[in-house]
């Protein structure tokens, strides 16, 4: 099996800009904080992903770093992980919030003290504003009470906003184990299964072929539940003759986790759905166009959105047209009308294209790396309109 992995040495090579960053922004100590859900910040210093409980990274300015987890995780993170200073801190603990009474806990204090941050009036910068529950942000104060507290989210997507060769090998192979899952739900698509059931076939396939993980909560959405734009498969929910199905399935390579989204008909589509659909694949293939290096984000955006309004399909607009990917299938940047920050190359998008029709929705949606003089589609070129004929 084709293992595809971020190297040890590149973990300390995004300390090492990190570091840099935090300097730059007149701080002392960077802190950034994960869920299971959204584990990316803390795995792109540690390549940690917390179970149940949260994490944390803290980095110095002069380059030390330490990761901080709950009562659990600390053999766990040192097993998966690459930081040898490990800090079991209350503040990462699970849910439950069990108070540990017989446990060495330690304190935010204690982390900033092995990392050489001394003092009691220091800057901390705090780069995961929405993965940071109050009861970090009130650990934080507790311990530093003279301390200032400052949002610096810019840091991460700086840092993440622009891929490694590393990166891109990883996101590349999650996409031809996807293109392959989707295969084997093409083939075991039928009326009468349930969207569940196909979630299934996907799942089974991409592990087959040695993800670690879903990249996303796989959809299989049949008629109705096409018009989600985000949702989860049911269940209960039975693909019948003629119904539209949303396939956007995904897989996670070392942290990284592409998708890939197609419209299917359970039959023949009827000309009204068929116009929808080949706007959506004409918009999607636009926007691919529009790509290089240099180009303003929200020139591609505005335009984007003038297409759906110029073509009569203004209320069918969602968002657009594009949206960073890499760590999380969803990650920042996001392309849009207020966007004013230029593509650079090795920066890397899902282009998705979603429409809301009347009475179904659809999407068309892959992954691409910017280059200088346009842009590498990081799978397969999607297109085909399926319609499967039953």
């Amino acid at each position: 099996m084709n293992i595809v992995k971020i190297p040890a040495n590149e973990y300390k090579e995004r300390i090492a800009k990190a570091a840099k960053k935090v300097a730059e922004m007149g701080l002392d100590v960077l802190v950034v904080n994960s869920t299971e859900a959204d584990f990316a910040n803390v795995r792109y210093f540690s390549g940690f992903w917390p179970l149940f409980e949260r994490a944390g990274v803290a980095i110095s300015a002069t380059g030390e770093a330490a990761l901080m987890v709950g009562i659990e995780s600390k053999i766990f993170a040192a097993d998966f992980g690459h930081l040898d200073k490990i800090f079991v801190l209350l503040e990462y603990r699970e849910s439950a919030d069990p108070s540990a009474p017989e446990a060495k806990i330690e304190t935010y204090r204690d982390v900033f003290d092995a990392l050489g941050v001394k003092g009691d009036k220091i800057r901390i910068g705090v780069a995961s504003w929405l993965d940071t529950t109050l009861v970090m942000m009130d650990g934080l104060k507790a311990a530093y009470p003279q301390a200032e507290i400052v949002r610096a989210d810019q840091i991460m997507v700086d840092l993440r906003k622009i891929k490694s060769a590393n990166e891109i090998a990883c996101i590349r192979h999650g996409f031809s184990i996807v293109e392959y899952a989707t295969e084997e739900v093409l083939k075991a698509l039928k009326p009468g299964v349930t969207e569940c059931q196909m979630v299934g076939i996907a799942q089974r396939a991409i592990y087959e072929k040695g993800a670690e993980y879903e990249g996303l909560p796989m959809y299989v959405f049949s008629e109705k539940s096409t018009s989600h734009a985000i949702s989860r498969s049911r269940p209960d929910r039975i693909i019948g003759k003629n119904d539209m199905v949303q396939l956007n399935l995904s897989a996670r390579v070392d942290g990284y986790s592409p998708s890939v989204g197609i419209p299917v008909c359970m039959g023949k589509l009827t000309p009204e759905r068929r116009a929808y659909v080949e706007f959506g694949k004409e918009a999607h293939f636009w926007t691919q166009d529009q790509i290089k290096a240099g180009v303003i984000a929200s020139d591609i955006a505005k335009a984007f959105y003038k297409m759906y309004i110029d073509t009569g399909h203004k209320e069918n607009y969602v968002y657009g047209p594009c949206h960073g990917t890499g760590m999380i299938e969803v990650e920042a940047p996001w392309m849009e009308t207020t966007s004013d920050y230029p593509l650079e190359a090795n920066m890397t998008f899902q282009i998705d294209t979603f429409l809301s029709a009347p009475d179904f929705g659809l999407r068309w949606e892959k992954g691409i790396a910017v280059t200088e003089d346009g842009c590498d589609p990081l799978c397969q070129s999607i297109g085909k309109i399926y319609e499967l004929g039953f």
